[in-house]
């Protein structure tokens, strides 16, 4: 069944090659499709389009519905093109006629943009609430190892001491970077294209006002062209979050594979959370780290992908867009994915004690070394040389003392300034006030 089908048979391939995988994505939005229904129905009955009688059988039915898809119970009849048409199907199964009523002043073009900026926002809460648990965790591990030192590079070669404080606290601040610009990707998502039928509105006296307030938009998509052109933009964005965030996980990833060889030997993992070699009896691979950095990696790529897809369009719709949600839809779930795993691995890794004392760490004081002279009046570029000179001469000595106390520094991580910073940008989100449309607009009335 086809919402557009009119009194021909489209041929069996083009079907098939048209349709693709859109039945498998669409479930993923079978609930905001609902959800999006419910709205839509509840403002045609306020502006007179449905008697009240009609809408309260609709609703019905619909919330079941939601509860279904909710459960994942909903499913695509075989022969049924799309989450539009097979929820309208089970209306008109269900209400006969008065279930074709629903599409009234839409199209399956701002349906489908409904549906998918409720779904991205709905997976940005729970990519956000994965940012957060391991944001947790690294700030946690920072706390705990902030008196253990290691070295610090540049150019990968020893500089100056680092400590396991500073290493975690960096990857925890660098979250909140994410989470700001998750937050943008949030906002941007969160405007209403309902009513903007198929780009150019409708000559039905419908209040998109009422939908944007139903369904907990902070706002709407004014333009009705502005609101079509936001399919593939909104993809677009999306992709920035996932590739940012990307760049931070495997970064992270690649820090503990390094950190974990043995030439380093600064942390390592519990046997049963490493792989063995087939031929080395000795091997304990980071295969879970190396993983983790090949999946985030290819996030990264992501931006470009929607890019080449979209790039070339005019506005309006093109069929092209459907195949963003095979982009898109399992990059976030690998997101959440590789969020989990990290955590699970930083919650449970191994810090080494006492690397510094190594002979071949020396050289990372050289700059405390100088800042001393500095600070008892010889000026730095004097200091500077009297120290290489040292170096040279194979004289240097130190007693290997950090003495950092300025913001952000070894003596003065600034956690819970850091702290403060993320729970400043979850706050941005407001989540909760989602949560309280979407529970008002789905519930029984007793």
């Amino acid at each position: 069944m086809k919402l557009w089908q009119k009194d021909f048979s489209t041929n069996q391939a083009v079907e098939e090659f048209t349709v693709g995988r859109d039945r498998e994505m669409d479930l993923r939005l079978a609930p905001f499709d609902i959800l999006g229904s419910l709205a839509h129905t509840q403002m045609l009955s306020e502006v007179g389009l449905l008697e009240k009688e009609e809408f309260d059988a609709l609703s019905l039915v619909l919330k079941k519905l939601y509860r279904e898809a909710v459960a994942e119970k909903f499913e695509i009849t075989e022969g049924v093109e799309d989450v539009h048409s097979q929820v309208e199907f089970l209306l008109t199964h269900e209400l006969g006629d008065m279930g074709k009523r629903i599409h009234s002043a839409r199209s399956r073009n701002d349906q489908v943009l409904v549906d998918l900026k409720l779904f991205f926002r709905a997976e940005i809460q729970q990519v956000t609430e994965g940012i957060k648990d391991l944001f947790d965790t690294l700030l946690a591990q920072s706390e705990k190892y902030k008196d253990v030192l290691l070295p610090g590079y540049t150019h990968l070669q020893v500089a100056m001491p680092s400590s396991f404080g500073l290493w975690f606290g960096a990857y925890a601040e660098t979250l909140t970077d994410d989470a700001q610009l998750w937050q943008a990707v949030y906002k941007i998502v969160n405007q209403n294209p309902l009513g903007s039928a198929a780009g150019y509105g409708s000559s039905l006296p419908i209040n998109r006002t009422r939908t944007t307030e139903l369904l907990g938009f902070e706002d709407l998509n004014y333009n009705v062209v502005a609101a079509q052109m936001g399919r593939g933009k909104s993809e677009q964005f999306v992709a920035f979050g996932l590739a940012a965030l990307g760049a931070t996980l495997s970064k992270l990833a690649m820090d503990i594979t390094l950190y974990i060889n043995q030439n380093f030997d600064f942390v390592s993992l519990p046997p049963e959370l490493t792989t063995g070699s087939s031929i080395m009896p000795h091997k304990k691979n980071p295969d879970v780290f190396e993983l983790i950095r090949a999946k985030a990696n290819r996030l990264q790529s992501l931006p470009t992908e929607v890019a080449l897809l979209t790039s070339s369009l005019p506005s309006g719709y093109h069929r092209d867009f459907q195949l963003l949600k095979e982009m898109i839809f399992p990059a976030l779930d690998e997101v959440k994915n590789i969020l989990s795993m990290t955590n699970f691995m930083m919650k449970n890794i191994i810090v080494k004690d006492n690397i510094l004392a190594d002979e071949k760490y020396k050289y990372l004081f050289t700059v405390e070394e100088v800042n001393r002279l500095v600070l008892r009046g010889v000026p730095f570029r004097d200091a500077y040389k009297q120290i290489g000179q040292s170096v040279e001469n194979q004289t240097f000595e130190t007693d290997r003392v950090v003495e950092h106390i300025h913001e952000g520094t070894i003596g003065n991580l600034c956690n819970e300034k850091i702290s403060t910073k993320m729970m400043r940008i979850l706050r941005g989100f407001e989540f909760e006030k989602v949560e309280e449309k979407i529970a008002y607009l789905t519930q029984f009335q007793l």
